[in-house]
């Protein structure tokens, strides 16, 4: 994956340079492991991780 990870938020981002999440700038292609959230209102694991999105997110940045 050529994605990069928000460093605030973890959001995995595709393109662009601001976290459609968070609207953070400070993006980082040093990420390991990665979670995708289907259901993040029902989710145990999205309360745990503060994810409050569906999307693809990074477990470890860097």
């Amino acid at each position: 994956m050529d994605d990069k990870a928000c460093r605030n938020c973890h959001m995995l981002i595709g393109h662009g340079d601001t976290c459609p999440v968070c609207g953070g700038k400070d993006l980082t292609d040093r990420w390991s492991g990665y979670v995708v959230m289907f259901n993040a209102e029902k989710s145990s694991l999205a309360k745990i991780l503060g994810i409050k999105v569906n999307s693809a997110y990074a477990v470890s940045v860097e």
